[in-house]
């Protein structure tokens, strides 16, 4: 029988609340498949969850994706073997684990131009940007975008994929520091969220065009501003909420504000059909392969430092991605 280290919390709180704990772990039954993990990824909403913003049932783990090997698969488990390279990003929280058990329809196989790193660093923040661009509001070339967040994991592949299709970025960021990666992504010009008027450094920024789309991720302190930025009929993304939920919307503001949509989407029930996960996951790998996305890691944390991995993120300490290594 295997052994995991897994991170586990009974309480929801700071960073401290997670600790490191050792278990066996069964062999797979039906339908799974037992995986061997190299690389984890990051994403803010473990961080939401740790704190109970969005309460799960303790004890739980954290942590939506990573990358392995698989080691061995349960009956009936025909899509991958043993010594398969694969990844996923819905299998349920608990991917803060040295080897995981999962629904082997869950995994996805990884083509040799797609590295374990960039697999667990990409495919949680890749498969965001994958359906906001492509079914949220099909980019087209021309296209005036708004991208919050920037210079963070999903901000800076939105950007990067977006110019490659042919639109145009203007980015925010919240300090000046991550200015640079923002406009290393692609942004043709980078707003400071700090400034009380950032809506109007934007329409300076663009010449006094207005976005098609403003995809916002940081909800509460930024959504009703975001309003304003857009075109008339122009589409507001609320797709996170960094800064905390976003706050209530009158049907009648869109409407002031030039009969605009607002939608808050997720990427899970954009990959919940296997089959379509695994066409979504093609579609990001072959943006990979292009050059179109990129991975950029901007902090590796061993597993056992995973408090401090949550710290650094909560202090917007990394630019880019965060990875933890088992």
């Amino acid at each position: 029988m295997a052994t995991t280290r897994s991170v586990v919390i009974t309480e929801f709180g700071p960073p401290q609340v997670m600790t490191l704990q050792s278990r066996d772990l069964p062999a797979p039954g039906a339908g799974e498949a037992q995986l061997r993990q190299t690389a984890i990824g990051f994403n803010f909403i473990d961080v939401y969850q740790r704190r109970g913003a969005y309460p799960l049932e303790r004890p739980t783990g954290l942590g939506f994706e990573a990358a392995g090997v698989v080691e061995a698969v349960g009956p009936g488990v025909v899509d991958v073997k043993p010594g398969d390279r694969v990844a996923y990003m819905n299998a349920g929280v608990g991917a803060y684990a040295d080897r995981r058990t999962v629904p082997a329809e869950k995994l996805v196989r990884l083509p040799g131009s797609v590295s374990d790193e960039a697999a667990a660093s990409l495919l949680f923040k890749g498969m965001t940007a994958q359906y906001l661009l492509r079914k949220t509001h099909a980019v087209q070339p021309g296209d005036l975008l708004l991208v919050h967040s920037a210079a963070g994991g999903v901000g800076q592949i939105l950007t990067r994929w977006a110019t490659a299709l042919g639109a145009k970025v203007v980015g925010t960021t919240g300090s000046p520091e991550k200015r640079e990666a923002a406009l290393a992504a692609g942004c043709a010009a980078v707003i400071d969220l700090n400034q009380p008027d950032w809506p109007k450094a934007f329409l300076e920024a663009t010449g006094g065009a207005k976005a098609r789309v403003v995809y916002d991720a940081v909800g509460k302190d930024t959504l009703l501003k975001s309003l304003d930025c857009a075109a008339p009929f122009g589409l507001v993304v609320s797709y996170g909420a960094a800064s905390g939920p976003s706050p209530a919307i009158d049907p009648e503001l869109l409407n002031k504000k030039g009969c605009l949509f607002l939608t808050r989407p997720s990427v899970f029930p954009h990959n919940a059909d296997p089959a379509t996960f695994r066409a979504n996951a093609a579609d990001l790998f072959d943006a990979i392969g292009r050059g179109h996305v990129a991975v950029d890691v901007g902090a590796r944390f061993p597993l056992e430092r995973v408090v401090e991995a949550h710290e650094a993120a909560e202090a917007r300490k990394v630019t880019g991605a965060i990875v933890l290594v088992p």
